[in-house]
């Protein structure tokens, strides 16, 4: 960026004129100070324009200004709108969402009578699904919360079972983050174009984030019209309606629907304009791309051209005119209340109303995935949902209490390979609920991802939390299940089959406990697509066991009067397999190594991580999640040092006393490692993560690959008899927290025998 950015005035799709212009103190969303700005000057007036603009450029031209405490001195001698237009992202700050919504609708906890229940499962493996039975909600009058069988739950849903009036709490993504992610979706689209691909698909590659969690098509419309085909030719005679058709006044016109497909295909033809002339640029500097040999050669060539890309002047452009379009969305909204941040990027949404039609039909906007609504939906800039209201089980047989406090978010992954460790997002929540509920599907039970929610469950001492809602068990068929057991038998075994095979991973204490608790917490739930009324009597008593099971999960715990007593031994060989069950599958995600079942991840993939964590947006990608990795190695091994004590100062009387006692100590040792891990692979290395996005040209992807190795190594040294001292001082670090673990909980360190 030049030492002297300059400003200018600018036509948008907004009325009256613009400035654009470089900040010379905000950074872009891949670290660079320069972020492009572009600020309505409120006026049509060529001459005010020009006025505004040169005091913009005087702003600019010099440095004293660039500091958010000369705000107050700038409001004395230049015009509102140029204050606001260059101090406000200076002084933007980070927003607590979980801190808004608490400000509007506070959570109630166990004090106030309520138990607080975290809804996991699979995607499409009916976790909304159920919960809508839960809350009264009818599939086809209500539609809230939004399912499908794709990624649907995508942000917090928080619902709060209460008499009174319906209220809403609803918190939006930070502006640099959806701004990052529409850069990375036309960074995509970009990828597609030079590549010679269709419309439809540069146009998916733009309208949906390759995360699948950021979907611009919902905001921004439909690229492809409805399909001409006969849909009835798809659907069976016997079908029960389980999804309505939205109501006319909620569905988003023809004529708006062309003038979305307008702007789109205004989108595609810059994009494609883009991308040819960037192509020009980097074919100069490499060659043309058909002429790179190798796939190391075309993934740098095809980097370069991306980094060029972003630089275009075009790319910005088209950037800030999706940001208006986003913004244009929320001035439609026809109800509630919006508080903007400095910026004047919605922050919060709030709503009360007393009817509970009403009420969904402006928090659907917030909620939806419904085809008839792309291009007016505000769904995918939603970071968390709060309802407080009457929400209750449709059947009054089922609703005994009523104080509940339901959690829904985004669905667990399906493979072995992306469901190695669950989120840091996720784990971290266990020790604020009061039932883990995993909802899984009974016709194809405990595959990788619910494997891998029990081992996180069991090794960070929440067992005793965990119960499963098993789906689709009206579609458990065969010659040999005649009846309901034989289906729950046939069930159990599948379970019984996948603990035994965690034995070895979570140790047989921690196994044990997940049967038995499984054993008692388990509900076999069929035809929730259907309303609850029309399900077969058997499943609405099971529907209300667990009801009972949620209501009274926030009862106080059993005292523990025994402890354990141990002898620091062993713990160097527990932590070196953890370290390398961490480092050697990385090796391989990375590419410098093999390993089992691990294939090599794509550089974009690796790239979009490292820019998280280098940003410190997040600490994982997609199913990349390095943090949570380490975080569940350390304390699975941790977890089956912990079962093999010297000694106790009273012997258990059962195994769950035993348990009991173990996972308080679990549960410490695992809020302890989450901040160590956290500190040494993501705030210490932030500056190496860095290093590691920056690479670029021939060889970038294996440099990048090498770099987060280094980090990995200096996060998580190699513990062994020739450890570094970083290594001894990692280890020294772990006894600690074992030591502080254990007395917390009231356990007994042996003195070292002389």
């Amino acid at each position: 960026m030049s030492a002297s950015p300059r400003a200018s005035k600018t036509r948008s799709n907004r009325p009256g004129w613009s400035v654009t212009f470089r900040h010379p103190v905000r950074t872009d969303s891949r670290g660079q100070r320069g972020l492009k700005v572009r600020r309505g000057l409120g006026t049509s007036d060529d001459a005010e324009a020009d006025r505004l603009v040169a005091e913009l450029n005087e702003l600019l031209e010099d440095e004293s200004w660039w500091s958010g405490d000369r705000r107050s001195e700038a409001e004395r001698k230049f015009s509102p709108v140029v204050v606001s237009a260059f101090f406000d992202g200076i002084e933007a700050g980070t927003v607590d969402s979980q801190a808004k919504r608490d400000q509007v609708i506070p959570l109630p906890n166990a004090q106030d009578g309520y138990s607080h229940v975290f809804f996991l499962g699979t995607t499409g493996a009916g976790k909304t699904t159920l919960l809508r039975h839960v809350i009264g909600s009818d599939p086809i009058e209500d539609r809230f919360p939004s399912t499908s069988t794709a990624k649907t739950t995508t942000a917090d849903i928080e619902i709060i079972t209460a008499p009174g009036p319906f209220r809403a709490a609803v918190t939006f993504m930070p502006e640099h983050e959806v701004r990052a992610h529409i850069e990375e979706c036309l960074e995509e689209a970009c990828l597609e174009a030079v590549q010679s691909r269709s419309d439809s698909k540069i146009m998916g590659a733009f309208l949906q984030h390759r995360e699948q969690r950021f979907r611009l098509s919902y905001v921004l419309g439909s690229w492809a019209e409805p399909s001409d085909s006969d849909e009835s030719e798809f659907a069976f005679e016997d079908e029960d309606q389980t999804e309505a058709e939205i109501d006319e006044g909620e569905a988003v016109g023809p004529e708006e629907r062309s003038r979305n497909l307008a702007r789109l295909q205004g989108y595609l033809e810059r994009i494609r304009r883009v991308a040819e002339q960037v192509e020009k640029g980097v074919a100069g500097t490499l060659g043309p791309l058909l002429d790179q040999k190798t796939a190391d050669d075309r993934a740098a060539w095809l980097e370069l051209f991306g980094n060029e890309a972003f630089a275009h002047k075009e790319f910005s452009e088209i950037t800030l005119d999706v940001m208006d379009d986003i913004s244009d969305r929320f001035s439609a909204l026809s109800a509630g209340t919006i508080e903007r941040g400095a910026t004047g990027w919605p922050i919060l949404w709030s709503y009360d109303n007393e009817d509970r039609n009403e009420f969904l039909s402006h928090v659907r906007w917030f909620s939806s995935n419904h085809h008839m609504q792309f291009g007016r939906l505000l769904t995918p800039l939603v970071d968390g949902i709060r309802v407080q209201g009457p929400l209750y089980p449709s059947n009054a047989e089922l609703n005994k209490a009523g104080k509940l406090v339901l959690l829904d978010g985004q669905g667990l992954g399906h493979t072995a390979t992306t469901a190695s460790s669950i989120s840091t997002r996720i784990t971290q929540r266990f020790d604020s609920v009061d039932m883990i509920l995993l909802v899984d599907n009974a016709q194809q039970p405990m595959q990788a991802a619910p494997l891998a929610l029990l081992r996180a469950v069991g090794s960070t001492g929440f067992a005793d939390k965990l119960a499963i809602a098993f789906t689709h068990f009206d579609q458990v068929k065969g010659a040999n299940l005649g009846s309901f057991e034989q289906k729950r038998e046939h069930v159990m075994a599948s379970v019984a089959n996948a603990i035994a095979s965690l034995r070895d991973i979570v140790g047989a204490g921690v196994a044990g406990a997940l049967d038995r608790q499984i054993e008692k917490q388990s509900i076999f739930l069929g035809g929730l697509d259907r309303p609850t009324p029309k399900i077969p009597v058997g499943y609405q008593r099971e529907l209300a066991r667990l009801i009972e099971a949620m209501q009274q999960a926030s009862g106080p715990e059993e005292p523990v009067e025994c402890a354990p007593q141990y002898e620091f031994k062993g713990l160097e060989i527990a932590m070196h397999d953890a370290i390398d069950a961490f480092r050697d599958p990385w090796r391989a995600r990375l590419g410098l190594s093999y390993h089992d079942a691990i294939a090599k991840e794509h550089w974009t993939r690796i790239k979009a991580l490292s820019r998280r964590l280098a940003n410190g947006w997040a600490d994982e990608y997609d199913t990349l999640t390095p943090v949570a990795d380490l975080l569940a190695r350390l304390q699975e091994e941790a977890s089956k040092w912990l079962d093999r004590p010297a000694g106790w100062t009273r012997q258990p009387k059962d195994e769950e006393e035993r348990e009991a006692a173990l996972d308080q100590i679990r549960r410490a040792v695992f809020s302890r490692l989450y901040e160590l891990t956290k500190r040494r692979l993501r705030d210490d290395q932030v500056a190496a993560w860095r290093v590691a996005y920056d690479h670029s040209g021939t060889g970038s992807a294996m440099r990048r690959a090498r770099t987060i190795d280094d980090i990995h190594r200096n996060a998580a040294p190699k513990i062994s008899a020739a450890m570094s001292q970083d290594a001894r001082e990692f280890l020294s670090r772990l006894y600690a927290i074992l030591r502080e673990a254990i007395e917390e909980a009231g356990g007994v360190i042996l003195p070292v025998a002389a």
